[in-house]
């Protein structure tokens, strides 16, 4: 079997459209987030959904230890906030947060956001997929979720 260079096979991946999301913690009043696309359905009974963080994400060991999360489907007009969440060290400054359930912490102006309690973690590759039962969720009809495709927002 041929060798896939990880050059090709991210280029190959990007022609896959997405949504983005933003998944977000808190833990003890820190809010910590990171910017999420390898985000999809699981189950509908019980409700399940799944992400993937890398292992060398810079906030991998705070999601590893939280017991609940939220998962926030951005709208087309939250690039910044998908931007800022894909960095080292994101700022929590200038956005708008909601409570939810058992602490959780929405973001505000989302197309979707769903609290989850995380109910398994698997290692596999580079990469830990986080297993989560939805306990609520919330949607906006009216917006416009943000895309993105060939490495590029749309």
């Amino acid at each position: 079997m041929t060798k896939i260079s990880k050059k090709y096979f991210k280029k190959t991946l990007s022609k896959f459209v997405t949504g983005i999301t933003v998944v977000c913690v808190n833990d003890k009043g820190n809010i910590s987030g990171k910017t999420v696309n390898s985000f999809n359905s699981l189950s509908l009974e019980p409700p399940m959904v799944l992400f993937s963080l890398g292992n060398y994400s810079s906030s991998i060991n705070t999601f590893l230890k939280s017991k609940y999360l939220t998962i926030n489907i951005l709208s087309n007009k939250q690039k910044d906030i998908s931007n800022n969440f894909s960095k080292k060290k994101p700022s929590t400054k200038d956005i708008n947060f909601l409570n939810g359930k058992k602490k959780t912490i929405l973001i505000d102006n989302c197309v979707a956001n769903l609290e989850c309690k995380l109910i398994d973690k698997i290692k596999k590759g580079d990469h830990i997929i986080f297993i989560c039962q939805v306990i609520a969720t919330h949607y906006n009809d009216k917006l416009k979720p943000l895309l993105y495709y060939n490495s590029q927002y749309k």
